[in-house]
């Protein structure tokens, strides 16, 4: 058997190095649950908006009805809760610019690239795997805000309709 002598352009001064696919399996979930995180996220405004439309459904059909009497202690409870229903609405559709779902690609460069050019795709996989744990983390604490928010207002709702209904039939 002939041996073929190797090209000129080959660089023999590294050794292949062996790609763990361990790594790369940590990783690819790592990822997958970043990008899990941000489907909550856009389901909870999705929520939001739906509390919306259901906050103004009751309050202009019950309210409206309930206000033709003039205003009573329901009617008054009444729209404190829409205001808490509104504020909470509020805090969970304020912009928030903390989430990290993805990478600043200069960083990248900076710490896989300028900084250790020699470096694997293993020790890369390693610390974006690390550094998405820490971002899922704080991504986390928003999102527990917007639940409890969210949980908050829809008992809320259920308190403004019967607070509409008590006023409605003037208990």
């Amino acid at each position: 058997m002939a041996e073929h002598s190797s090209s000129a352009g080959e660089n023999h001064s590294q050794p292949a190095a062996a790609s763990d696919p361990r790594l790369a399996f940590v990783y690819a979930e790592a990822v997958r649950g970043l990008l899990h995180q941000q489907n909550v996220v856009e389901s909870l405004n999705t929520r939001a908006g739906n509390l919306i439309f259901a906050t103004a459904f009751v309050s202009s059909l019950l309210g409206g009805r309930a206000l033709l009497d003039g205003l009573g202690l329901w009617d008054w409870l009444a729209l404190a809760l829409l205001f808490l229903i509104g504020l909470l609405v509020v805090i969970m559709l304020w912009p928030y610019y903390a989430y990290t779902f993805r990478f600043d690609p200069e960083q990248l460069l900076q710490d896989f690239v300028d900084k250790d050019p020699s470096g694997t795709m293993d020790v890369m996989h390693r610390a974006l795997a690390l550094r998405i744990k820490t971002d899922m983390a704080s991504n986390w604490r928003i999102i527990q805000r917007l639940r409890m928010s969210l949980q908050l207002a829809l008992f809320l709702l259920l308190l403004e309709l019967l607070a509409w209904l008590l006023a409605i039939t003037r208990v």
